[in-house]
């Protein structure tokens, strides 16, 4: 049995209840076997909760309640995901495991062998890797248990150097008749497709059934998709798991494999950002949000993906119309929330923004007028919101994209408020793409929000490209020198201008401080800003 499930960090309670809801249910189908994924007990990744003693003794207590479980499932073993104590004397004092319970006892325990240290991962930081990888025999079975990064070492693996050692070859040449592999493997755009052929791989090489059960779920930045799988001798897909959802499923390792279902890429980047949204709410315990409505694409994007995630009924969007504010954008806000059934305000703010002005007229000359007078109103809006946030006891979301965020084109403590920012991982045109993917449905984005070039509005007849390159252009350049690591040489070698790409990377360079206190973005690209990217921002280095 697959049990693909969504745990909390933290939450032992609530995640030993899952654990049992799902024994009950699977319990009439008599299963051999139930697979459980990484760090289930503690939920992933629990960081530098992993220091507290307290929470690892509450960590050991829970796999302790598993072990009782499985007393009372005759002939049924648990494969479970835990942190545990190493018990030696050096080294790191925890492992990352995967255990095996059955009649009342524990059977067996795994440590992870490879502890990825890459983008978002640093495991360690807190876990001691295995000292020695053994099969283990099960009814009659011998079972190859690996945690999730134990099985991307592998030669499809093109873009990682190899590891010294092979856990998945080891438990296969040892004499495995089925590897396991459970994990937390986040979610990034089009990665799965390497995970699939990873997993194949092991598959067929060794000519063993394959079994991969992941984390799903919502936890901070991260987005876990599931997309469990078990996997026949040559590699084929015998079951696949849904995507963005828990679910259970009755497996017959020994069965013929069949189609892998294929999904569009667009739709899982809309699910994804939909189940974060979610999950962080719900994890957090906010159950209501609140929403800048400009009449631009930003906004209502996010708009749309909160109103999925946590029902219009729980979404307030507000547009709050300055001076330069065209009759169109406030238009296009009123549409949209009209289109979604959302509550919708509108609160002008030139009072307030004249009172902001004239606090400031007398101040040395020496910074842009005009920009102090953008940011300002950026600000009052700000501010205006995170107040509607107080009072109504909800989570203002951000509505800032990665392409502003990578040079800058934000105001802190402006639009840059908020709990959560579910774009900032899409560039702009990937915003296009989701407002037109949203679409299908029904025209739920006016169409003069998609149409219309993009403004701030924050001074008579401003376009996004009075300021910067063309989105088109902009988000080539900065694909290859956030996501990629190209430098500018290697990037204007491709036939883009020079001057424009080293002015993005230099503007890239120079917005890492806003970027340090922006609030936390969902990861839905293999390298997003937040956690899996650590630069400087007191360095004299031009970006690229």
């Amino acid at each position: 049995a697959l049990a693909q499930l969504n745990p909390t960090v933290g939450d032992f309670a609530g995640n030993l209840r899952l654990l049992e809801q799902a024994l009950e249910k699977l319990a009439p189908e008599r299963p051999e076997l139930v697979v459980l994924s990484e760090l289930f007990l503690t939920g992933y990744p629990p960081m530098d909760l992993l220091d507290r003693p307290g929470f690892v003794d509450r960590a050991e207590a829970a796999l302790g309640r598993v072990v009782e479980l499985s007393g009372r499932l005759p002939g049924t073993g648990i494969v479970v995901g835990a942190a545990v104590r190493t018990g030696l004397a050096t080294g790191k004092p925890l492992h990352n495991v995967a255990v095996l319970a059955a009649g009342g006892s524990e059977l067996c325990r795994q440590p992870k062998t490879l502890l990825p240290g890459y983008d978002v991962f640093d495991e360690s930081r807190w876990f001691e890797p295995a000292r020695q990888v053994r099969r283990v025999a099960f009814r009659d079975r011998s079972l190859g248990l690996t945690v999730c990064e134990d099985a991307w070492n592998g030669p499809e693996n093109e873009a990682r150097r190899p590891a010294d050692t092979d856990p998945v070859e080891t438990v296969a040449r040892a004499g495995a008749d089925i590897i396991i592999n459970i994990a937390a493997s986040p979610f990034a755009a089009g990665r799965e497709k390497l995970r699939r052929r990873l997993l194949a791989g092991h598959a067929r090489r060794y000519r063993l059934p394959l079994v991969f059960v992941n984390q799903v779920g919502g936890s901070d930045e991260l987005v876990f998709d599931g997309r469990s799988m078990v996997l026949d001798r040559a590699g084929e897909p015998v079951r696949v798991l849904a995507s963005f959802a828990e679910e259970l499923a009755m497996v017959e390792t020994g069965d013929v494999g069949g189609e892998y279902p294929v999904e569009e890429e667009i739709a899982t980047v809309h699910d994804a950002l939909v189940l974060g949204v979610r999950d962080y709410f719900a994890k957090t315990g906010f159950r209501r949000a609140v929403i800048g409505l400009s009449g631009g694409i930003d906004s209502a994007v996010v708009a749309c993906l909160a109103v999925r995630a946590l029902g219009a009924e729980n979404v307030l969007g507000v547009t709050l119309p300055s001076r330069y504010s065209s009759r169109g954008s406030v238009r296009d806000a009123a549409a949209l929330a009209a289109n979604l059934g959302i509550e919708f305000r509108r609160i002008p703010i030139n009072r307030v923004h004249n009172a902001g002005l004239a606090a400031v007229r007398d101040e040395p000359a020496g910074a842009d007028p005009g920009v102090t007078d953008e940011n300002i109103q950026a600000r009052v809006r700000g501010m205006i919101l995170m107040a509607l946030a107080n009072q109504g006891g909800r989570l203002l979301l951000a509505t800032g994209n990665k392409s502003e965020l990578a040079v800058g084109y934000c105001t802190l403590y402006g639009d840059m408020c908020g709990g959560l920012a579910p774009l900032a991982d899409l560039f702009k045109t990937r915003v296009f793409e989701l407002a037109r993917f949203i679409n299908r449905e029904g025209q739920k984005i006016p169409g003069a929000t998609l149409t219309k070039p993009p403004s701030a509005e924050l001074r008579p007849g401003q376009l996004d490209q009075d300021t910067l390159p063309p989105y088109e252009v902009l988000d080539a350049i900065l694909a290859r020198l956030i996501e990629a690591g190209s430098d500018a040489e290697a990037i204007a070698a491709e036939g883009f201008d020079r001057a424009t790409v080293e002015w993005a990377c230099r503007a890239v360079a120079l917005s890492e401080h806003k970027r340090r206190q922006a609030p936390p973005g969902i990861r839905v690209t293999t390298k997003a800003f937040g956690i899996g990217r650590r630069l400087p921002v007191a360095a004299r280095w031009p970006g690229c």
